[in-house]
């Protein structure tokens, strides 16, 4: 308590508590608080929360003062400080609860009577210096017979009250403190804020005494009243109208004081809505239980605005409500093809569960995963899909959720609880049939709070998620009506279970052909016009998106490319603003003038091979690539073998399979022994920084070996990609599809693929089939038979 900040120290007559010259202003909201007694405080505004952390920080120990009530007009023209009263009560704060929406619940005890001298500072709360109110010591006759008077008709009350505890009689009777007896009559009695107000700011216990009796005498007459209308209203009623007996009470009670109740009127349109709703048995009976606590219940009660929410929701969501589905296929035909270019087999997919409904209306909505790496239009297909469909598009992204309860939703018995974000888009749609996009599937975290992957496995599978249960709503909703497609960038982070439920299809990487007809059919179009500009003002010719492809994107998509053409766009924007109206015809040769230099060299080949240099194709998330591998056969070594180019495990595992093969093949004979014995092999990967791993350049770097032993050079228009064994078998591979584009933009002419994948040549473009060779291969000698015809007839025989 020596804080440099803090003034002199002021002892609390009645207890060993300091309280401090300086304190924190709390305002209370309807209620007063009396010293020694204990109450909980909600904190849910930032401010007062760093308020609390403060004081939690320091002595503990906060000013909680009033607030007096205005009306809405009135409360922009008064400062808050000008609202609070002057008296209030110092607390010391005993406990802390911190909740998951950053709000704070405290349990604190009154610990002194103080009063505001001036206020100090008001942000990022108010604080003030403050003054203690000694208690007056008052144990005459007089101020005896008002304790006794006031105790005797407060338990009283109790007894006619519903909602005191007999075991306050109880304290009541053992209270000798004349203050303390006062304080906590004025806590229990249901009377107004100014009223308590009053007391509080009375330092003498028989004058708040007096003030209490007149209170107590006419609470104690409205209750006697209450409970005369209450036998009134029983006689009114029949046995079996018991339930609306709490009603007929509160209308019995308005009338006579002549006071209007705003929660009725809204009780009954409530009542309204449920008896017009179109529910469920099980959520009509769940509506109407909630109905009955919500009469019950006190509209100024926190269970009532819980309660009623609830409800809101049950009948908000469309528990009945489809939209038709559009089963025109043509129409839906001509929606894909307007909006998407290629990407056939989703089209194909969509048009084949169209036909099934038209022929079995029944049919669940089928869940896809499209899958394939970014910028190939995953995203927009989704609602162009629900448009063929005839259905309402919702789409939440995935990416970064740790939390089920996104999911799920909250228990109700949480603070500020709501449901997840499947419930949420039902009732956004309007429908219970909508076509849901979940983006970025593969992107699911976990952490403490649960894992959302797991969450997933009901919403998405067809034998559960006809009764996916929100841990809100706590009622099954049927999710199977509803269409799901899901967007990866990669299938390897997808929990084996979530994969299974979902029907995969692959989305490959655009070639440069299908690239210039996407940015003329759609990128151009839509640039042109978000940049104010019309075909008068500019013109891209197909040489200029070409050399804007190969030059200045280097991706499997098209999001660089349309970043590219609006980067034109923009600059074609500035000279027309400036006054220049003819019109610029973007080519090849004036691209450097808007783009600059280009971004990327020309994956081009090399103009010739050196020996011990092979064509390798390689995968990566933005499409394929061709991969240069390199090896020198250095002299005085002694057959050891070394990889450099930031390879992993799996690739040096590869080499050394490859070249294992290839000394057992060629090492006994004589005119290669020495390669082996006397040389040491060194096999690069250029782009050192860039960490390379996997099985498939193992044939690759056994023709790199190869070429070494042989002295020969490998054609520059072939290029390969296979997995190696032991015993020279070439094993099947994945991203044949990306691999092979990549090879096709670079020039490449005959490709060596796995006999095992020959079967995935169907997916690749007929414009690269028409161009490119394949050659499938089982085993390695096939490969150098190709590479090097006839140079291996009758060699290390």
């Amino acid at each position: 308590m020596a804080d440099t900040d803090r003034e002199t120290l002021e002892r609390d007559e009645r207890g060993d508590i300091e309280l401090p010259s300086e304190l924190p202003v709390l305002p209370i909201s309807e209620a007063v608080i009396f010293p020694a007694m204990m109450v909980p405080l909600v904190l849910s505004d930032a401010n007062l929360v760093h308020l609390a952390d403060d004081c939690l920080a320091g002595d503990k120990i906060l000013g909680a003062f009033a607030q007096r009530a205005v009306d809405d007009d009135e409360e922009e023209e008064i400062a808050d400080r000008d609202l609070i009263y002057q008296v209030g009560t110092a607390v010391k704060i005993q406990k802390m609860l911190r909740f998951p929406d950053g709000s704070m619940r405290l349990l604190g005890q009154g610990v002194a009577r103080c009063r505001i001298r001036e206020f100090i500072s008001d942000h990022p709360y108010m604080k003030a210096r403050v003054e203690l109110i000694p208690e007056e010591r008052q144990d005459d006759s007089r101020t005896l017979a008002y304790m006794r008077g006031v105790a005797n008709n407060f338990m009283k009350i109790i007894d006619a009250s519903e909602s005191l505890s007999d075991e306050l009689k109880v304290v009541i009777m053992n209270i000798d403190d004349p203050g303390r007896l006062a304080d906590l009559i004025a806590t229990n009695l249901d009377i107004e804020v100014e009223e308590k107000q009053q007391i509080l700011e009375e330092s003498s216990p028989r004058k708040r005494l007096q003030l209490l009796s007149k209170l107590v005498m006419r609470e104690l007459d409205v209750l006697e009243l209450g409970q005369k209308l209450q036998s009134s209203v029983r006689k009114s009623i029949d046995k079996d109208q018991r339930e609306y007996y709490l009603r007929q009470q509160l209308k019995a009670i308005q009338r006579e004081l002549g006071d209007t109740d705003e929660g009725s009127v809204e009780l009954d349109e409530l009542a309204e809505r449920i008896a017009d709703a179109d529910l469920p048995e099980r959520v009509k009976a769940a509506c109407e239980r909630e109905y009955d606590r919500l009469t019950r219940m006190s509209p100024g009660a926190s269970e009532y605005t819980v309660s009623k929410t609830y409800v809101d929701w049950l009948l908000d969501l469309p528990w009945n409500v489809s939209s038709e589905d559009i089963l025109d296929l043509v129409r839906a035909e001509k929606i894909l093809e307007r909006d998407h270019f290629g990407l056939e087999d989703v089209k194909e997919r969509i048009i084949e569960y169209l036909a099934v409904r038209k022929l079995k209306p029944d049919h669940r909505g089928p869940i896809l995963c499209l899958a394939g790496p970014p910028g190939v239009g995953k995203t927009s297909l989704g609602r162009s899909i629900a448009e063929a469909v005839g259905r309402k598009f919702f789409r939440f992204s995935l990416g970064g959720m740790r939390d089920e309860a996104e999911i799920r939703g909250h228990r109700r018995t949480y603070v500020g609880a709501m449901p997840g974000r499947i419930i949420h888009g039902i009732k956004e749609c309007g429908t219970n049939n909508p076509l849901f996009m979940l983006d970025e599937i593969d992107k699911l975290g976990q952490d403490f709070r649960g894992d959302p992957a797991s969450a997933l496995l009901e919403v998405l599978d067809p034998e559960q998620n006809n009764s996916f249960t929100d841990h809100y709503l706590t009622l099954p909703f049927d999710l199977s009506k509803t269409m799901f497609i899901t967007t990866a960038n990669l299938l390897d982070t997808i929990p084996r279970p979530l994969l299974d439920r979902m029907e995969v299809i692959q989305l490959p990487g655009y070639t440069n052909l299908e690239k210039l007809q996407i940015a003329k059919r759609y990128l151009v179009p839509r640039q042109v016009d978000a940049n104010g500009l019309g075909t008068r003002h500019v013109r891209f010719t197909d040489a200029g998106l070409m050399a804007v492809i190969e030059f200045h994107t280097r991706e499997a998509g098209v999001r660089n490319l349309e970043r590219e053409i609006g980067a034109v766009c923009r600059k074609v924007a500035t000279d027309v603003a400036k006054g220049k109206t003819k019109r610029q015809s973007i080519g090849a040769k004036n691209l450097h003038d808007y783009l600059g230099p280009p971004s990327y060299s020309e994956d081009r080949l090399r103009s010739r091979l050196a020996v011990g240099v092979v064509t390798g194709l390689a995968w990566t998330q933005v499409g394929g690539k061709i991969l240069y591998i390199e090896g020198l056969s250095l002299p005085g070594g002694r057959g050891n073998l070394k990889l450099t180019g930031q390879v992993g495990n799996v690739m040096q595992e590869s080499a050394a399979a490859a070249y294992s093969y290839l000394r057992n093949r060629f090492g006994l004979a004589a005119e290669f022994a020495p390669f082996f014995a006397e040389r040491d092999i060194h096999i690069h990967l250029p782009a050192g920084a860039i960490p390379k791993d996997g099985p498939s350049a193992g044939i690759a770097m056994a023709s790199v070996l190869l070429s070494l032993l042989l002295r020969k050079t490998v054609d520059r228009r072939t290029a390969m990609t296979g997995e190696i064994t032991l015993t020279g078998a070439v094993l099947p591979i994945g991203g044949l599809l990306e691999k092979v584009l990549a090879a096709h933009r670079a020039g490449i002419r005959t490709v060596i693929i796995p006999a095992a994948n020959e079967v995935d040549l169907e997916s690749i473009p007929d414009e690269v089939r028409d161009a490119v060779t394949f050659v499938p291969v089982a085993h390695v000698d096939q490969v150098w038979d190709t590479i090097f015809p006839g140079v291996l007839a009758g060699a290390g025989k």
